[in-house]
This record gives structure tokens, sequence and C-alpha cells, in this order.
């Protein structure tokens, strides 16, 4: 039984990373412009690394927040009914 890898072609590769670009906001669009796949995927796990970053720093906020709150004031209840969206 032999074992054949499937490969991907050209255009494929080419047409995800015009996928990949266009996840990217406008602003980091604009600095990988037209450029390589390389530099598009180092653009690309910069930006998640930096999402990562704003979920923990919202995460730290919210925390900080509910530990100043009443458990049983309103605004701790919008804030939990917001978490279970």
């Amino acid at each position: 039984m032999s074992s054949r890898r499937s490969r991907i072609t050209e255009d494929e590769i080419n047409e995800l990373i015009s996928k990949l670009q266009s996840l990217l906001p406008e602003s980091r669009r604009r600095s990988a412009g037209r450029a390589s796949a390389s530099k598009l995927l180092k653009e690309t796990c910069n930006y998640i690394k930096s999402l990562h970053q704003e979920v923990d720093d919202l995460s730290d906020r919210l925390s900080g927040l509910m530990a100043t709150m009443d458990t049983n004031s309103v605004e701790a209840e919008i804030v939990r009914s917001l978490l279970r969206s």
C-alpha cells in the first residue's frame, strides 16, 4: 500500500494567500501590500499575537471590574448576560 501526498498547486496557494490577506485589518493589509507569502504569514502571526494580547488585557480588565462589583447588582447581571452571549 503506497502512501501518496496530495499536492497543492501554486494557484491554490495564491488563492489561500489572498483569502488570508483579506482577513487582516486594512492597516495591516497595507503594510503587507502585495508582499511575499512569507511577509504576509509573518504579519498574520503578529496580528494573531496582538489579538491574543488584547483578549488577555480585556479579560484582566473584566476580572477587575467584576471584583469591584456587587455580585447581586443590576450591572453585574448585565455583565454576566453579555458573557453568556
